[in-house]
């Protein structure tokens, strides 16, 4: 038995669902890959997949051997990678994950311009607001908003992420316009963002001429994913504070409006984030110096809001993002 190749067919069945797509991907006849893996369980003494005329699931010891095959085949994939005529031509699996909205408005409109830069490499892209393990997740790396916890990863400073507050014409109209942060305690509400790692709700935390103030305002509803962060404001539930690269198209459709905006905080840093193992790997070099150079000449990240003044001011590092930066932590 070829144990890489049995290794390559289960992978593929898992991944595909069943045998017959793992084979077209494969270019190999379905009965070759239906061998490998009889083969690959006969040698292992267990049962892998559980097999019906409709579709292929894993057993447990099936998705124990699947994350452990997946890394093994990953590292063969990056050891190919280090050689020269690899270097030239990277290819190979790259799993990023990133923020929703990062995800949605910047990086996969993109993804077509790393394609044609990089044909054989394919991007298992993760989307998601919730904290990642880079390692026990075998992920290659991750771009997140705030302040790194975790010293061991490796980071590249891509950008800055800059903030406004904002509500619905609608709610502003019921409301009024907010003049003052403690205006949120009282007769309004806000859109609250709670940790997917903890369930801690953040608070709400302003700047002006040195003075510091943290709101906890009464919400109707708090979420833990970003795009519902900014859905929820536009359906008028509260007022919300977030990355002007979320708001910016939000605002020029007259779907919100810019409050509170002689309050600020500073910018918050934006880096692409990966396990040090991953530190000689030639897809991700390649991937995390074209996604620098994206974020570097996208528009939306580099205009801090739409406000219509000179210089515009840095505004509040939202809740989605500061609990994102939990996600380099694990």
């Amino acid at each position: 038995m070829d144990k890489f190749a049995a290794m390559q067919a289960f992978v593929r069945v898992v991944e595909a669902g069943n045998f017959t797509n793992a084979a077209d991907s494969m270019t190999l006849p379905k009965p070759t890959v239906t061998r490998l893996i009889q083969s690959l369980e006969s040698h292992l003494r267990t049962k892998l997949l559980n097999r019906t005329t409709r579709r292929v699931t894993v057993t447990p010891d099936g998705a124990a051997y699947y994350e452990r095959a997946l890394r093994l085949l990953g590292e063969v994939e990056e050891l190919e990678a280090g050689m020269s005529q690899a270097k030239a031509n990277p290819r190979g699996r790259l799993r990023v994950d990133i923020s929703a909205s990062l995800g949605r408005l910047v990086l996969v409109p993109a993804l077509p311009e790393f394609h044609a830069l990089y044909p054989d490499i394919q991007i298992d892209l993760g989307v998601t607001d919730r904290p990642v393990d880079l390692i026990g997740e075998n992920v290659d790396c991750v771009l997140r908003g705030g302040v790194l916890t975790d010293q061991s990863l490796v980071a590249r400073r891509i950008a800055e992420l800059h903030f406004i507050a904002a509500a619905s014409p609608g709610y502003l109209k019921r409301h009024g316009v907010p003049r003052h942060p403690r205006d949120l305690e009282s007769g309004h509400t806000v859109v609250n963002y709670f940790s997917s790692h903890t369930g801690r709700i953040f608070p709400f935390d302003f700047t002006k001429n040195g003075e510091r103030i943290e709101i906890q305002g009464r919400h109707i509803v708090s979420v833990n994913d970003s795009n519902a962060y900014v859905a929820a404001a536009i359906a008028g539930l509260g007022v919300l504070q977030a990355p002007s690269f979320m708001l910016e198209i939000c605002i020029d459709r007259g779907e919100l409006e810019p409050v509170l905006a002689d309050w600020c905080v500073d910018p918050l840093p934006l880096h692409v984030v990966y396990p040090p193992n991953r530190h000689l790997s030639t897809k991700v070099r390649v991937f995390v110096d074209w996604v620098a150079e994206l974020f570097a000449r996208n528009d939306l990240m580099q205009r801090r809001c739409t406000l219509p003044r000179p210089e515009p001011a840095a505004q509040f590092a939202p809740i989605c993002v500061r609990a994102l930066s939990e996600s380099t932590s694990s």
